[in-house]
């Protein structure tokens, strides 16, 4: 309907982000009493989104014409600021920024090194910066769910943690099953996005390269191979963090700091 008023794929874009970004404001106000804050953050998230998107789309018009190593300050960047948003999640968590931040680079950094080593992902601007994205951006989701629920666990169990601290329990011992349960909680989002790969639903990559000319079955397998690199840089950020964590959480007397 939207293509009738408006001729130009700019206005067009324009008017179809409005819809969205209306409908998302519309169920959130539907369901307000659930979550309250959220409906305060979404208005700004939307902006932030919107704005950062575009500026994205046109950094990438004007590094295509550049060397591909910038793809990697790119990256970086892409990074930097995932971390900086973790850290918005698990304020109560010390030092939470230097965490995501060595975990992101850790999972994500490596398994990217490691794809494009093999050729699994080519060193072209073209490819390595949405692909790349999308391992970084699904790595801080984890590490934002994974931070959060550890909190939760942790600040539910105070007793059970404390207790077996006075028993004799060093924190990792005391820590070990809310970091399991917080651990494997995170990760099941990417296991059921694989699990339900091409039954219920069928990802952007895949048809963006079908409509390029890819044949669908290299498209089909390659879209494999960037869902089980995303859960690789997901779970490996969060065996890092699970390490890192548990430093941040206790004090050097073995004293619980996160309630």
């Amino acid at each position: 309907m939207l293509s009738h008023f408006f001729h130009s794929q700019f206005a067009l874009g324009v008017a179809e982000c409005l819809v969205a970004a209306l409908l998302a404001l519309a169920v959130m106000l539907l369901a307000r009493k659930r979550a309250p804050g959220l409906l305060k953050e979404l208005p700004i998230a939307e902006i932030r989104g919107v704005a950062q998107i575009v500026a994205v789309g046109a950094i990438l018009a004007f590094m295509l014409r550049g060397p591909q190593w910038t793809s990697l300050l790119v990256l970086t960047g892409m990074m930097l600021a995932a971390a900086s948003i973790v850290r918005n999640r698990a304020k109560q968590i010390p030092r939470a920024f230097l965490l995501a931040l060595t975990s992101i680079c850790v999972g994500a950094g490596v398994v990217l090194a490691i794809m494009i080593v093999f050729g699994v992902i080519p060193l072209k601007i073209t490819m390595l910066v949405p692909v790349g994205s999308m391992v970084i951006a699904n790595t801080m989701n984890t590490q934002s769910l994974f931070l959060d629920r550890l909190r939760g666990e942790v600040t539910s169990h105070v007793g059970e943690i404390e207790s077996a601290l006075a028993l004799g329990a060093n924190p990792d011992a005391a820590l070990l099953p809310y970091l399991n349960a917080a651990f494997r909680a995170c990760l099941i989002p990417s296991v059921d996005n694989i699990r339900s790969l091409g039954i219920v639903w069928i990802p952007g990559i895949m048809a963006g390269m079908v409509l390029s000319g890819a044949s669908p079955l290299f498209a089909a397998l390659y879209q494999f191979v960037v869902l089980t690199t995303i859960f690789s840089a997901s779970a490996l950020a969060c065996f890092v963090s699970s390490h890192l964590v548990t430093r941040r959480i206790f004090t050097a007397q073995e004293q619980l700091v996160l309630r």
